[in-house]
């Protein structure tokens, strides 16, 4: 099932249409969709798709051999083996994939420098579209797009696949309304694989149940697959994002509670962080100089399924282990995921004041937008301008309407941390808002009232 990806087939089009050779890395974590996204690219198009696999270098050619030739026989070696493409240059251009392209390099080191050779002295001047794919987010950032890599510097393109955005996930949902398509976002994310081992015929409850705490499923065992294709050490890696699941989210609380050296902490955390499984948050008005202090900013999981894992999975592996499947979601689950989505609500609000300032519909032009927090003090969204003009934002996931004590805490706050020049507020509920707020904010056009559905709209 292809599902949106417009910018992407956008980008590999415009690369298509050119009219020179090009020469392409495309990647993303496991299961994001880059082979659905290449193949549904390559429809209609005279193109050779090879998937590497995990074998030998005699083997790993001769599979190569039979993709390019269409027969069983196999080049003399890989240098004849990309000549090749000289042969299939046409007045149309010729696609080359070359997908899990770090297998290909682990059975033979020296592609990288062959590919280099020849794309500088012959392939580049041929009509065609050399495209390389890859999972592994550390052997595609470290080695093929490192400095040092002999193809460093040839690439013509580079493009990460990210997260669909929550607005692509209704279309593998169609029965579910915008309330359970949020729940399944802030479960699973953007990552197409994992979306669809979720059913909108049964309930989200059900599919949590079903589809990740029972044992033997593919989501119970996902995460540490990719901790171990990934990670070395990976029980040092479990210990340190679990304690950050749990709440420790400052280096000194995260070194307290592991009782890892804060050095070796530093690389581990930095490690997690360019796999996209943390991030490393600040308060939005903080500036560049501090954020360079290691000791300062906050640690959290920025992988909404991983952070899923480690806060209900992870610690009751032992009980799920023993099918006690009923007894993890009513006792771990079920009384704090209201709690779990208001997190996620409060990221879904700063992506609609985002969209806003895109479509330059905000009254202030804002510069940086984010959380901020001080001294026990946290407002949920704090954007600003240059002129120090502010918007401050309040974000509510209950099944209570919003009123007029929310606002009043709300500029409490500000009047006792912030001296803006301009400033207007934005308050996000979930269920509503109680008739006095609305018959202010009729009133005040610096006050905005933002229902669920809008922000899901946006």
């Amino acid at each position: 099932m292809f599902v949106g990806r417009k910018e992407e087939m956008s980008y590999l089009e415009k690369l298509y249409k050119s009219n020179k050779a090009e020469f392409v890395t495309i990647y993303g974590r496991r299961r994001i969709g880059k082979t659905e996204l290449l193949n549904e690219f390559c429809k209609n198009k005279k193109s050779v798709f090879y998937s590497a696999k995990e074998c030998t270098g005699v083997e790993q050619l001769r599979t190569f051999s039979a993709k390019m030739l269409g027969t069983d026989a196999t080049f003399k070696n890989w240098e004849d083996a990309f000549l090749y493409l000289s042969k299939l240059e046409t007045a149309e251009k010729t696609i080359l994939v070359m997908d899990e392209f770090p297998y290909m390099v682990n059975s033979e080191k020296s592609i990288p420098s062959i590919l280099q050779n020849l794309w500088d002295h012959k392939l580049k001047k041929l009509n065609i579209m050399i495209i390389i794919c890859g999972s592994s987010m550390s052997f595609m950032e470290k080695k093929i797009l490192s400095e040092k890599n002999p193809l460093y510097g040839r690439m013509t393109g580079i493009y990460k696949i990210e997260e669909l955005g929550i607005e692509e996930i209704s279309k593998f949902f169609p029965n579910y309304n915008e309330e359970k398509i949020f729940e399944v976002y802030s479960i699973l994310g953007g990552v197409p694989y994992y979306l669809m081992q979720f059913s909108d015929t049964i309930s989200v409850e059900a599919n949590i149940k079903e589809a990740i705490l029972d044992k033997g499923k593919i989501l119970y065992s996902e995460v540490n697959f990719l901790m171990k294709q990934e990670l070395r050490e990976t029980q040092t890696y479990y210990t340190i994002i679990e304690k950050i699941a749990l709440g420790n989210t400052k280096l000194n609380q995260i070194h307290t509670k592991t009782l890892i050296d804060k050095n070796k902490l530093t690389v581990y955390t930095k490690n997690l962080i360019e796999l996209g499984i943390l991030q490393k948050e600040y308060p939005v008005t903080e500036k560049l100089k501090a954020r360079a202090n290691v000791h300062t900013g906050l640690y959290k999981l920025s992988n909404n399924f991983f952070k899923f894992y480690f806060a209900y999975v992870f610690p009751n592996i032992s009980e799920l282990e023993q099918r006690e499947i009923e007894w993890v979601y009513e006792n771990e689950i079920e009384g704090s995921l209201n709690e779990y989505l208001s997190v996620e609500f409060e990221k879904l609000s700063i992506q609609y004041i985002k969209k806003l300032k895109i479509k330059n519909a905000l009254n202030i032009k804002i510069k940086n937008i984010g959380r901020w927090w001080s001294k026990g003090t946290e407002i949920d969204i704090v954007a600003f301008s240059k002129q120090n003009e502010y918007i401050f934002g309040e974000c509510k996931w209950t099944n209570k309407k919003v009123g007029t004590p929310v606002l009043d805490k709300l500029e409490e706050k500000v009047e006792q941390n912030f001296n803006p020049m301009v400033k207007e507020y934005y308050l996000f509920s979930k269920t509503g808002f109680t008739q006095e707020i609305q018959q202010l904010a009729s009133e005040n056009k610096k006050l905005h009232l933002i229902t669920f559905e809008e922000t899901m709209k946006m």
